[in-house]
């Protein structure tokens, strides 16, 4: 299992530029390392950013993929998450003076955010809220946390709409094994419509599979959603013949 420490996140180098948080830039980092320790047979999990990123990366290497992991993640351009398009809180957070002193400033969204976005909150603080909080210090290190997110698409004029509407495109010719799971209290990207929507472009895939979680579903269900993702691999080797 390889799970890349994404620049600007965890324990990496944190760019201090805001064009160093772009859905390309991140696409390619991700592409250079499967292809510089040169990956074959990789099943793709992606989560959140690691959605648009990681099926980047996929989509752009089929002849080194063998299945696909989606889970509360986004590929399109429309529809939008319903979350995104509100006033408050995310256009506001995202608002070229409020945003950096709420997300930079103050960690609205490794502190806070990401507090709201699980179900069991007790167990989320007492174990795993800190190593959130640990990475991202001070304001300079929360950058990308107000820039990457304004690559969100939520009109036509959205500077990664070409990139979007290539993923759909690309995802519904797509026939590698895959499986959608989503956290069930999942409000930034609602099953109904978002876990349909895969479903939609990937009519093969098995799934959705809904879990106990919000929007970081791997908080509260974890051991479930690894032990789903490991039946879904032994039976795509059992459809190999392996």
């Amino acid at each position: 299992m390889i799970v890349p420490d994404m620049i600007g996140f965890g324990l990496s180098e944190k760019p201090t530029r805001e064009h160093a948080h772009s859905l390309d830039g991140h696409s390619a980092n991700l592409i250079a390392l499967v292809r510089k320790l040169d990956l074959q047979r990789v099943t793709m999990v992606c989560h959140d950013w690691g959605g648009p990123t990681g099926l980047s990366c996929a989509l752009s290497n089929l002849e080194r993929m063998r299945a696909l992991v989606v889970m509360s993640t986004w590929a399109w351009r429309t529809p939008a998450a319903e979350f995104h398009t509100r006033i408050f809180p995310w256009r506001t957070m995202h608002a070229p003076l409020i945003g950096p002193y709420l997300l930079g400033k103050h960690s609205a969204l490794a502190g806070r955010g990401v507090y709201l976005s699980v179900v069991d909150r007790e167990k989320f603080r007492q174990r795993a809220q800190s190593a959130y909080e640990a990475v991202l210090p001070d304001p300079a290190s929360r950058l990308l946390t107000w820039t990457w997110p304004r690559w969100i698409p939520l009109d036509d004029a959205a500077r990664a709409s070409e990139r979007f509407d290539w993923l759909e495109s690309e995802l519904a010719r797509c026939t590698l094994p895959a499986l959608i799971v989503w956290g069930r209290e999942d409000e930034v990207f609602a099953a109904d419509v978002f876990a349909t929507r895969f479903k939609e472009l990937l009519p093969h895939a098995e799934g959705p599979e809904l879990v106990t979680g919000r929007h970081f579903l791997q908080e509260d269900s974890g051991p479930a959603i690894a032990e789903r993702i490991v039946r879904f691999l032994a039976e795509v080797r059992r459809r190999e013949g392996i």
